[in-house]
């Protein structure tokens, strides 16, 4: 739209300016810093207060606490001796197997699985164990070296409890060998995962 003498449209134009420049103001703030009133100087000397020096306060003694030993997982432990198992021939013919209550199990044993008195061994159990035990030893040697070197305490693991399920069932205590080798097994299936 044109008008005649353009007053109206540099009204506008005026008014626009104005209102930017407003904003830009207000958009900005005051650019002016703060004067903070100077300290009046000081012209006396000033002493600085000590603290006086304490005794340190007494020490409690902590009370003895007897710890077990800590369980250590490495396969460079000294063996064992094996504890030798009542025969029938040492136990009473008054007491009857369901008689006799089995002492607690020592902490040793519950972390790698309570084993059996072995006994008599069915061939057919001694056979799958051996078995497992030998598809164990085929998988962990199937491994790729690089896994094998990235669980390297896994793979250890393993092959501490395979040592001593053959030690077990070397010894004739085949579920004792079958709960070791099944632990084997299933910390093996883990690793492949």
């Amino acid at each position: 739209m044109r008008y005649g003498d353009g007053t109206i449209a540099a009204g506008r134009t005026v008014r626009r300016a104005v209102l930017a420049c407003a904003l830009l103001l207000g958009v900005n703030g005051c650019r002016h810093k703060p004067v903070l009133p100077a300290l009046p100087p000081i012209s006396e000397p000033v002493t600085l207060a000590t603290s006086v020096p304490q005794e340190p306060p007494p020490t409690i003694e902590p009370p003895e606490i007897e710890l077990p030993p800590v369980p250590v997982a490495s396969g460079g432990s000294p063996r064992r001796e094996r504890r030798h198992r009542p025969t029938q021939a040492n136990v009473p013919a008054a007491q009857s197997n369901t008689d006799i209550t089995q002492p607690p199990v020592p902490p040793e044993e519950v972390a790698i699985g309570a084993l059996s008195l072995g006994g008599d061994a069915n061939p057919r159990a001694q056979q799958e164990v051996a078995e497992l035990l030998a598809s164990i030893d085929k998988r962990l040697s199937g491994l790729p070296s690089d896994k094998a070197k990235s669980d390297r305490s896994q793979v250890s693991r393993i092959r501490n409890f395979q040592r001593q399920a053959q030690e077990a069932l070397s010894s004739g205590d085949v579920e004792g060998a079958k709960t070791l080798g099944t632990k084997a097994k299933l910390l093996l299936d883990d690793l492949e995962k």
